[in-house]
């Protein structure tokens, strides 16, 4: 079991053709509200945030979720949160579909789970 879960979330809400691209915000609102009930692995989960969806979630803590808002691009946030958590010794599993992002969290010592995975826990 992974004890911080890491979640691309732009990959996660990407996965769904749910209308998400009218409305990031409130698309990183529905996942961070999903995250707080899933059955998901891990003491932490942390919710990278980019760009217009960082308008849906304020960055801190709630309960076990972390949102984080990246201050420029996403991959560089998720691996920083990555090797955190590995150099803490903690186990890390992220979610992510970005194939370059996955071998560099890879190379931190993160497991690499796909948004499928994830959506099929929510």
């Amino acid at each position: 079991m992974a004890s911080v879960l890491v979640v691309d979330a732009a990959n996660v809400v990407g996965a769904r053709p749910d209308g998400w691209w009218k409305d990031r915000a409130g698309a990183a609102r529905r996942l961070h509200e999903q995250l707080l009930v899933a059955d998901v692995p891990g003491e932490e989960v942390v919710l990278v945030l980019e760009g217009a969806a960082k308008g849906g979630v304020k960055a801190g803590r709630d309960a076990h979720v972390r949102t984080v808002h990246a201050p420029k691009d996403g991959d560089a946030t998720i691996l920083a949160e990555a090797r955190r958590a590995a150099e803490k010794g903690r186990s890390v599993m992220v979610v992510t579909a970005d194939r370059a992002l996955a071998a560099n969290v890879t190379g931190a010592g993160a497991l690499v789970v796909g948004p499928s995975w994830l959506l099929d826990r929510l």
